[in-house]
């Protein structure tokens, strides 16, 4: 065991699988990654293969083993997280019932209406703290309990993308306290809750939660089978670590450790392809808002939990437009990449200033969740000028992006954080840190881990097998030394966003009846092109 010296993290996400490697220290040794795949459909279907994306996470690790020498011998421990949400059925011998529903799915959508007209309603977002939508399990699983019941029939375990993985590694069919308690349970006590079980209408299918497994007090070994998959030694410890979101803020700097434990108003918001908004707070300071939407998400650390609110979209906002420059270029003979575009941001926006342009980041074809739940929500461009050009039209996603996180933010206190902990790929240039400062009004810093959600799950590792005796010592020798300087928002320009904001909220609050009906005549267009 001296030799061993790799805690090795696994993060399966939507499109990249990771596997990390680092020191005991927390410093990074290592990275691979294998693409995944999903497929969407007409119906609003977003399914993932779930043997491809166990097959994938081997490929993932296998790779890391052919850039760091002696891994297998060096690894003390693994820890797993990956995607939230979504619906992973497993049934006889611990095979998939199907494809896995993600969190993309958007089938759920009216039976995520139906359920909010109940009269448990208040009381299961009372326990959970979770605003219900079509990404969750319990929505998914109510809808296939009245569309798909041979599904469920056939299933003996429901998890989610790390419990599959997790599942791979040691055996064990189990679920982390995150993920079971803003579905099913009450994150004061960490555990399921019948009255939210019962308000999803799934008392009769209760048979299929999982155990409840605390991945930094309990591991489970790596079983024979799997360390010959993956080329690692078997009987080395293996964490279940909590869902991505959480993880990705721990290891970004959202817990700032016993000295600032809730009473720093300290926030981290991760802008990936969704944009999640998160503040760590004692359980017991979590204020409820009316409209019921939201997350509370329990962190790896006594009566600590996640207050979160978080948009469907965030990057994929940016992509949507970059993604539409590198088809003109193709389509004219041209060559570039998405990474070549990202690395233009600050020279487009340098060229532009702010205006009355104002783009609501509603992109997604699930609608939006946070801070308000609307399916039918979508991305629209108001104040548009023949003057404008394409670098305003960036600028303005970016605003949007940025407008929405200070909806977010404004959603959970009538305070806004004191700092802001920023993580995700855009936030590299000076430009777009500068905007989403001065956007959401707080100064930011960024978290310099490339891979934080592996990092954090690695951290829960870290402590479970003693390496440190809490989570707050482990915080400050992972987290706080890789944060940068803080940078304060302009003035000037804060001052703008602040007017701004306002007509941003006032006219997503007027748009629902709009996004209803244009919704509508979109789906009387697919059932005439369905004739055709």
């Amino acid at each position: 065991m001296d030799n061993r010296d790799i805690i090795l993290g696994i993060d399966s996400g939507t499109s990249v699988v990771k596997a990390v490697a680092f020191d005991l220290e927390g410093q990074q040794l290592g990275c691979a990654s294998v693409r995944n795949t999903y497929q969407r459909g007409e119906d609003g279907s977003a399914l993932q293969s779930m043997d491809q994306t166990w097959h994938d996470c081997v490929g993932a690790i296998r790779k890391l083993g052919d850039d760091i020498e002696n891994l297998a011998s060096r690894v003390v421990a693994l820890a797993v997280t990956a995607q939230g949400d979504g619906t992973w059925l497993v049934g006889k011998d611990n095979r998939p019932v199907g494809d896995a529903w993600i969190w993309l799915d958007a089938r759920a959508a009216e039976t995520v209406t139906r359920l909010e007209r109940s009269e448990l309603s208040r009381q299961r977002f009372s326990a959970t703290g979770t605003g219900l939508n079509t990404c969750q399990q319990g929505a998914q699983l109510a809808y296939m309990n009245v569309h798909h019941r041979e599904q469920l029939d056939s299933a003996e375990s429901v998890m989610h993308c790390k419990d599959w993985l997790y599942l791979n590694l040691t055996g064990v069919r189990a679920t982390d306290p995150s993920e079971a308690c803003f579905t099913f349970g009450n994150f004061r006590h960490r555990d399921y809750e019948p009255v939210v079980i019962d308000a999803l209408g799934l008392s009769d299918r209760r048979y299929l939660l999982p155990e409840i497994v605390d991945g930094s007090q309990i591991t489970h070994p790596l079983t024979p089978e799997a360390a010959e998959a993956i080329g690692l030694r078997a009987g080395t410890p293996v964490c279940l670590g909590y869902v991505d979101m959480v993880m990705t803020g721990l290891g970004a700097g959202v817990h700032t450790g016993a000295a600032g434990a809730g009473n720093n108003n300290t926030a981290c918001s991760i802008l990936g392809s969704t944009g999640v908004h998160m503040r760590s707070v004692h359980s017991s300071e979590v204020i409820l808002n009316a409209e019921q939407t939201g997350y509370v998400i329990t962190l790896p650390i006594a009566n600590q939990v996640t207050q979160m609110q978080t948009n469907m979209a965030a990057a994929l906002n940016l992509d949507w437009l970059l993604n539409m420059t590198l088809t003109l270029i193709e389509e004219f003979g041209g060559t570039a990449d998405h990474p070549t575009l990202v690395k233009h941001l600050d020279q487009w926006l340098s060229k532009t200033h702010a205006d009355g342009l104002l783009y609501h980041p509603y992109i997604s074809l699930a609608g939006e969740r946070g801070p308000f739940v609307n399916a039918d929500a979508r991305a629209s461009f108001i104040g548009l000028r023949y003057s404008h050009g394409y670098g305003d039209l960036l600028r303005a996603v970016i605003e949007g992006i940025g407008m929405a996180a200070r909806d977010c933010y404004r959603a959970m206190s009538d305070v806004a954080p004191h700092e802001l902990r920023l993580s995700g790929g855009a936030v590299r240039s000076a430009q777009v840190r500068r905007i989403l400062s001065a956007c959401i009004g707080t100064p930011v810093r960024v978290s310099g881990r490339d891979e934080a959600g592996a990092a954090g799950a690695a951290m829960m590792a870290a402590v479970a097998i003693g390496a440190y005796s809490d989570m707050d010592s482990c915080i400050a020798t992972w987290v706080t030394p890789l944060l940068s300087a803080v940078e304060v928002p302009p003035p000037e320009l804060a001052s703008h966003y602040d007017r701004l904001f306002e007509t941003y909220r006032q006219t997503r609050q007027v748009l629902p009846p709009v996004w209803s009906e244009l919704q509508s005549i979109n789906q009387a267009a697919q059932r005439r092109a369905c004739k055709e």
